[in-house]
């Protein structure tokens, strides 16, 4: 009996003794085959450096390589050199040394333009305006450089100057401008105000240092003025530091609820994230606006939100970044931004919508199916979805701009016409009132029309593509006369377009003009007098029954998950 025990203790024995042997020969294996192919990328460089018919650019080669690594994994995982550190710098803080100006490249004039000086920004103070054409920056001709070269050459060191040589719409000779570099913030919050009757109204910006703060604020500001419920805008909002979108969530949430988890390789990295003070209202309704555009941090300020039953989401879905990243030092004075781990909401889901795990054929990442999505619920046992970013309650359908807007925008038109316009009225009415009269958009159809512009027209395309399929399959010479009826209905008449599409048009010049007198804050004015996704948050804060039907009903059917 001893002798069958100690057997039974050997085999076990052995057992263990052979998995561990099994499992350090696959640890020593991997570790194998990283330092093998690290010695073979070294080796390779040194034989090409050696022997190349042409002499190596050695940071740039390495730098190719490192970037083809990096393309391989996730979207966000990025290497910044020591040079591009003040691009990172300001993902996470908002800040940057410049003269604060927005800038556009004039493929016409081959030279980057003045588009829009931030408000009390060096550049504002200086005199530069919209339409300023850039041709020298302390001696250096601008012909043919992008707006990434230039911007690269107006940041600088806090407190040291750039002289810039440019020529302005109206002016007969260029001006010159000693402009000296300051430290430039772009605000978290760049407008709040009271929309409806008694709604407030914050744009949320960014998630960078102190944007939870600027949000509790205005909020305060706006309670102070009388509001009775509150729209937060983060459309268009990209992200960036997780911990102020939890610091965003807790002004509205209770003191210890959590709001997201992070799960990644290293355990002793993950984290569950609660809102850790006292909110400044658990009550008062409560709507945000999303749009496609908005990710990560946005999201879980609209995830967490939505899960907790706190908020009514209004838009289109969001982009669907469920990811975090770090960033870890690299040797001389380089930084790696990486992503970490995934986050997950109050719910228990993650809305990483893209799958760059499973590559297509030409390399690129799709997105998860709708089919692969997983039911997961709300506080209240309302039905959401992970895989697709987060779906709004209210989806308000995305209006489709006409093909000619995009071309009088890239062609300048709209652009330049404001310029002169600005040139011809050295003051305008406030931004409240400001509209574009029947006689001003009279004046842009006549520039647009002299000036020959030409741009595409799908309806025409596509008929000669369905002329040729005819053509092919013999049908052509039976519909010569439809082809041809159709064909003059479809016939280019730009002015009949300017007029059809005049509401729109309208719309961007009154945007571009307002800039030019009242900055960010005058744009977003004009933009809130027609905007649907506000209106329709505005509409469902005032029913106040079917604001609380919407959080607190059980859905028993599937969730409207269909790609927006």
């Amino acid at each position: 009996m001893e002798n069958l025990r100690n057997k039974k203790w050997f085999v076990l024995i052995a057992v263990v003794i052979l998995a561990l042997t099994f499992y350090s020969f696959k640890g020593d294996n991997r570790n194998f085959q990283i330092a093998k192919n690290l010695e073979i990328f070294n080796s390779i460089y040194k034989e090409l450096d050696m022997f190349y018919v042409d002499t190596l650019n050695p940071e740039k080669i390495i730098r190719t390589g490192i970037d083809a690594i990096v393309m391989q994994l996730d979207p966000y995982t990025e290497y910044y050199p020591e040079d591009e550190l003040g691009d990172l710098k300001y993902l996470t803080t908002g800040k940057y040394g410049g003269i604060g100006s927005i800038i556009s490249y004039n493929k016409t004039l081959e030279r980057v333009v003045i588009n829009e000086p931030y408000k009390d920004s060096p550049a504002a103070k200086a005199g530069l305006k919209p339409g300023d054409i850039l041709l020298e920056i302390e001696g250096k001709d601008l012909k043919g450089k992008t707006t990434t070269d230039v911007s690269d050459m107006l940041k600088g060191e806090i407190g040291t100057t750039v002289l810039i040589k440019v020529e302005r719409p109206g002016t007969k000779q260029p001006l010159e401008f000693k402009i000296t570099r300051e430290s430039i913030q772009v605000d978290a919050v760049p407008y709040y105000g009271i929309v409806g009757e008694s709604t407030g109204y914050i744009l949320l910006n960014n998630f960078t240092d102190n944007s939870a703060k600027e949000v509790r604020r205005a909020f305060i500001s706006l309670k102070d003025q009388g509001i009775t419920s509150l729209i937060i805008d983060i459309r268009n909002n990209g992200g960036g530091l997780l911990s102020e979108a939890v610091e965003v969530v807790n002004l509205f949430v209770p003191k210890g609820v959590e709001i997201v988890s992070t799960k990644g390789k290293v355990k002793q990295w993950d984290r569950v994230y609660k809102t850790t003070k006292e909110p400044l209202d658990t009550e008062i309704p409560l709507a945000i606006v999303i749009n496609n555009g908005s990710a990560s941090s946005s999201e879980i300020v609209a995830g967490a939100l939505q899960d907790l039953d706190r908020a009514v989401i209004v838009g289109t879905r969001t982009y669907g970044k469920g990811l975090v990243q770090i960033t870890r030092d690299l040797p001389y004075n380089g930084s790696l931004k990486l992503t970490s781990a995934k986050y997950y909401i109050p719910s228990g889901r993650c809305i990483q919508a893209i799958d760059y795990k499973h590559r297509n054929e030409d390399g690129n990442a799709g997105r998860i199916p709708d089919s692969l999505a997983t039911v997961f619920h709300t506080a209240a046992g309302r039905e959401v979805r992970d895989g697709g970013g987060i779906s709004p309650d209210i989806e308000v359908k995305i209006d489709k701009y006409p093909n000619i807007l995009f071309y009088l925008i890239s062609e300048n038109m709209i652009f330049d016409y404001s310029t002169e316009y600005a040139i011809k009225h050295p003051t305008i009415g406030s931004a409240e009132e400001f509209e574009i009269t029947d006689a001003d958009y009279a004046l842009f159809k006549e520039k647009v029309i002299n000036s020959d512009f030409k741009y595409d027209r799908q309806s025409e395309k596509v008929l000669n593509n369905l002329k040729e399929v005819a053509k092919f399959e013999g049908y052509l010479e039976d519909a010569t006369a439809e082809f041809e009826a159709l064909e003059k209905k479809l016939s280019h008449n730009l002015e009949r377009d300017l007029d059809n599409f005049s509401k729109d048009i309208k719309q961007l010049i009154a945007l571009e003009i307002i800039k030019r007198y009242y900055y960010q804050e005058g744009t977003i004015i004009q933009q809130l007098k027609d905007d649907e996704d506000i209106d329709e948050a505005i509409k469902i804060l005032g029913n106040r029954e079917e604001y609380h039907k919407i959080l607190t009903a059980i859905s028993t059917e599937p969730s409207d998950n269909s790609e927006v």
